[in-house]
């Protein structure tokens, strides 16, 4: 099984062979960088250029491991016992299954993305170590254990939001997604939207790059809200002149909105403008 990129996603080099190490080393990958720089995203095109099903586990501030694997649902018994229902004979009826649980169990080798599990509590990680390293889990309710019939590509993610543990790291196979430079960031343009404009891409991307370098900048757009910036600028048949003025007054992009997401970078352009103009008088 190797993964050599898919046509809606531009895989470079050092990203497939991460992802082939990966699956050759059968460890999880751990996949860091900026967010919106496609990392959720690639483990659906690998899970689709390998002909894998994809179980996908979004990690939230609240998520324990446990739920990885199962839950016990001691109330609903407890209630079904007071009602008199034969369900309660079967405790099994009141395990539900984890996203683990469920790639252990595939029918087929799945691709396991466990997303963003640096939003979870510090332990989350180093709780999961053993069950994602021998690729079993006891249930204690049952008497069971789960064994993977196939040992899953797992996929992990991580906004680098908190450190994880040594322990964890060192059971992974670690790639950083680095920022793409101009020519990649053209061929993903060009992805999403076959086709366009040679004189607009090149104006968008310059005055795209501009932004992310201004010094102070709290948030940098990422790959995504360049993407969507491009489809406004194109619903509103905005021209590669409009992006290349330097008009200090406009020294804030057009639709800036897609680019900017907190007021702090908007005042901060604000700012610059009125500097500008200032030197300019």
């Amino acid at each position: 099984m190797r993964f050599e990129g898919t046509s809606a996603y531009v895989a470079t080099d050092d990203l497939k062979v991460a992802v082939n190490a990966a699956i050759t080393l059968e460890r999880p990958l751990l996949i860091k960088g900026e967010p919106g720089t496609g990392k959720t995203v690639l483990a659906l095109e690998v899970a689709k250029s390998l002909g894998a099903p994809l179980i996908e586990w979004h990690v939230k501030s609240t998520t324990k491991a446990m739920q990885g694997l199962y839950e016990y649902d001691a109330v609903s018994r407890l209630r079904d016992s007071q009602l008199g229902d034969e369900r309660v004979r079967d405790i099994r009826n009141y395990i539900k299954r984890g996203k683990v649980w469920d790639a252990f169990v595939a029918d087929e080798r799945p691709v396991l993305l466990i997303d963003e599990v640096d939003k979870a509590d510090i332990e989350f990680p180093n709780d999961l170590l053993l069950e994602l390293d021998r690729m079993e889990f006891f249930v204690y309710e049952t008497g069971e254990t789960v064994k993977a019939r196939r040992r899953p590509i797992v996929i992990i993610t991580s906004n680098n939001e908190k450190e994880l543990p040594d322990a964890f790291l060192r059971r992974c196979f670690f790639h950083y997604i680095r920022f793409p430079d101009a020519e990649t960031m053209h061929a993903i343009v060009e992805v999403h939207f076959p086709g366009v404009k040679q004189r607009l891409v090149s104006e968008a991307l310059k005055l795209f790059y501009e932004v992310r370098d201004v010094p102070g900048l709290k948030k940098k757009p990422s790959t995504s809200e360049l993407l969507d910036w491009l489809k406004l600028i194109m619903v509103e048949d905005l021209g590669p002149e409009t992006l290349r003025e330097r008009d200090p007054k406009k020294l804030i992009p057009p639709l800036h909105g897609a680019l900017l997401k907190n007021e702090q970078d908007v005042h901060l352009f604000e700012r610059l403008a009125f500097m500008t103009r200032r030197e300019g008088r």
